[in-house]
């Protein structure tokens, strides 16, 4: 049987009232009080129930998730999931604030992130880019008292609470591998395709995928275009490359603007077509795989990570441990032979 708030009680020698508020954490509880009711705690096995704690508060959650603006897609399938979860929650006593900053800005983002206050925020979940500006405006939030969660893409140097993230430097791995497995032999360069070389994600999977083919022998990397995740961008600068390089064999777009990838690869004939690897299961890129222009796709799960990120918020406010298999976002593969069907 569930041990209860009177178990706990009789187990410590001390009122209901004290453990009541040693559980809820509410002051003017010695420390060495709490420490006895918490040892009779965990003797005990006792779990606190947050929800019931909450209704008792009627306390409200606040959460801020910050993503990046424009035509990537998978921050619109990042945007379409926060709001789901919104509509979901609001029911459960949370709510949940959607803000978008420029890709690449980290000013703009440093300057969104210092607005925010703790009467109104009672948490954040933001893909953080790295900077001064940046990381100042993140330790002031923890310096507030409000746990911060990086999402897709990590800022290590912060004392962060959580990142809810693949691991991006196994994904490089994981697309240089499958690379050199696609090429089979053959040589030549590899175009290198990202966002920016400022935010870490792109950073590591630039780290992973090089370790990997610097082993491979007669394997280069070109320097990597750097097209701010923009459709036109990428097309302009891959086709240029494309010209001043013949021998390029393989493309690897660690970022988005895979349109413009696409765009660029339609007009070489098939048998021209160097292996591609990408990321993100979009529309673009599922058409593109199905019809051989794409050759694999490295996909993480953007409604995992926002729920992830939730979980992980709430659990720092309430204190309780969370199941950490459950918050580990997996590096998904797919290729033409296990594209899942496409949403309704």
């Amino acid at each position: 049987m569930r041990p209860t708030l009177k178990d706990v009680a009789r187990h410590s020698g001390l009122s209901i009232a004290t453990i009541d508020r040693v559980v809820n954490q509410r002051p003017g509880v010695r420390q060495k009080t709490v420490e006895r009711v918490q040892s009779a705690m965990a003797t005990l096995g006792y779990i606190r129930d947050v929800t019931a704690a909450d209704l008792a508060r009627r306390e409200v959650y606040r959460f801020v998730f910050v993503i990046h603006d424009g035509p990537n897609s998978f921050m619109q399938q990042l945007a379409v999931e926060i709001e789901t979860l919104r509509q979901f929650s609001a029911n459960n006593r949370l709510e949940i604030d959607l803000y978008r900053v420029p890709p690449f800005d980290g000013a703009a983002l440093a300057r969104l992130l210092n607005r925010l206050d703790p009467a109104t925020c009672s948490g954040v979940a933001v893909i953080a880019a790295d900077g001064v500006a940046v990381r100042d405006a993140l330790v002031r939030l923890k310096a507030l008292g409000l746990p911060v969660v990086t999402l897709v893409s990590d800022v290590p140097a912060f004392p962060r609470d959580a990142y809810v993230g693949i691991d991006n430097v196994a994904a490089g791995r994981t697309a240089g591998r499958l690379m050199g497995r696609f090429l089979g032999g053959r040589n030549g360069k590899i175009a290198l395709v990202a966002g920016s070389m400022l935010v870490r994600d792109h950073v590591e999977r630039r780290m992973g995928f090089e370790q990997v083919i610097a082993e491979t022998r007669g394997l280069d990397c070109l320097p990597v275009l750097e097209s701010r995740d923009d459709s036109r961008i990428v097309q302009r600068m891959l086709r240029d490359c494309l010209s001043s390089h013949p021998d390029i064999v393989g493309i690897y777009n660690m970022g988005a603007g895979n349109r413009g990838l696409i765009e660029t690869l339609s007009a070489v004939p098939p048998t021209e077509r160097p292996q591609v690897i990408v990321h993100e299961l979009s529309e673009h890129s599922r058409h593109a795989l199905s019809e051989g222009i794409v050759d694999a796709i490295i996909h993480q799960d953007a409604g995992h990570e926002v729920r992830s990120a939730l979980r992980v918020l709430k659990a720092k406010i309430d204190k309780i441990p969370l199941l950490q298999g459950q918050e580990q976002i997996r590096i998904e593969i797919y290729l033409n032979e296990n594209l899942p069907a496409a949403p309704a």
